[in-house]
């Protein structure tokens, strides 16, 4: 399973930014999807997670209520939509599927995409 996410860039604090991640190599409907993010000197945390059928969703509550998780089984791709951007949101994000179950640690992530760099101006 290969994951390619895609949509980072440069956006003034307030604004939005949607992040997707394209799988190849299997049907995304048996993964589950997370995202995390990595900042500068910083260890690489959890963002959100969604379920296979994409009816269950969790959120760091650093994101809850700006960002949302979902995905497009027929077109293999998840997304996060990000809203009301703030500095703090500033990272290498990073997407990343497993079978079936949903998860909020690093090490419940078999497959890992490259991240793409967003940067939240001030």
């Amino acid at each position: 399973v290969q994951l390619q996410a895609s949509g980072g860039g440069l956006v003034q604090a307030g604004g939005s930014l949607r992040l997707s991640c394209e799988v190849s190599g299997d049907t995304l409907s048996g993964y589950a999807m997370g995202w995390f993010r990595q900042a500068p000197g910083k260890e690489r945390e959890f963002v959100a997670t969604i379920n296979l059928s994409g009816d269950l969703t969790y959120y760091a509550d650093s994101v809850k209520g700006r960002f949302t998780i979902s995905r497009d089984n027929v077109k293999n791709t998840g997304y996060l939509q990000m809203s009301s951007l703030k500095s703090e949101d500033t990272a290498v994000y990073y997407c990343a599927a497993r079978p079936r179950l949903v998860g909020s640690r690093r090490s419940d992530y078999k497959y890992w995409g490259r991240g793409t760099q967003v940067t939240v101006s001030s």
